[in-house]
């Protein structure tokens, strides 16, 4: 770590990571110490776990909130983690819903470190595996036309042959596409052509005109127009910043 980038770390007024994980509800956040007990937790959590606030349940052990068999099992894990120094990710492992019942989470816990470098703790978030399936379920569902449009990326394919490859009418193809993507198919697909054009911008030495043809514009001013509205700098100016940032 840089001396820079330690004053800055160093810095910064506590809470703001907390600030950020109260406000997202349907993500449970919780930090514990080298003994497993809660030393943090965010608004979600606290009322999962049926306190009115974290005061009430600071200090506990998962044995003094959970079922024997729910609290053996997120121990078990969370020693692993203590004892390797290393994070456990997408554990899928039975854990309290709203109503107090078990159904099925994914759970990621990292270790957290003391500034000498020794085991201070860990930390994890637990997220409803139904609804992070559901979360994805809008773009999974057009899967098979977004992978169509990238493998044809230069091409202009009517919004029905997209359609069709989704089993939807094209009406319910652009109704689907503004709801997942907050885009129109169009739109969707000259976003994907600028992030083309910075690929090459930066991985390659062809010009910008050679770039432009590459992602299916035959229209050099076209392309460092749409370039810079979705980028907010030109074209050379992009491919000028990524080579000092490489240097």
């Amino acid at each position: 770590m840089s001396e820079e980038q330690r004053q800055w770390l160093e810095g910064l007024r506590p809470g703001g990571v907390r600030a950020l994980f109260d406000s997202l509800p349907n993500l449970l956040y919780f930090a514990k110490d080298r003994d497993l007990r809660l030393m943090a937790a965010n608004r979600a959590f606290v009322e999962r776990c049926g306190f009115g606030g974290f005061e009430e349940m600071f200090g506990r052990s998962d044995l003094e909130i959970f079922p024997t068999e729910l609290a053996e099992k997120y121990r078990e894990d969370d020693r692993r983690v203590i004892r390797t120094g290393r994070a456990l990710t997408g554990i899928v492992e039975l854990f309290p819903n709203a109503l107090g019942e078990p159904e099925w989470y994914v759970t990621d816990k990292v270790p957290l470190f003391h500034r000498d470098g020794s085991i201070a703790g860990l930390c994890g978030t637990v997220r409803s595996y139904e609804g992070a399936r559901a979360e994805l379920q809008p773009y999974l569902d057009l899967l098979p036309a977004t992978e169509y449009l990238k493998k044809h990326l230069t091409e202009k394919v009517p919004v029905a042959e997209l359609a069709a490859r989704v089993g939807l009418s094209v009406r319910q193809m652009e109704r689907r596409f503004q709801q997942a993507f907050k885009l129109s198919p169009s739109a969707y697909v000259q976003r994907l052509r600028v992030m083309k054009a910075c690929e090459l911008l930066v991985e390659s030495s062809k010009n910008v005109t050679e770039i432009a043809f590459e992602v299916g514009y035959y229209d050099h001013s076209a392309f460092s127009r749409k370039f810079s509205q979705l980028m907010g700098v030109s074209p050379r100016d992009y491919r000028r910043r990524n080579a000092a940032f490489d240097a």
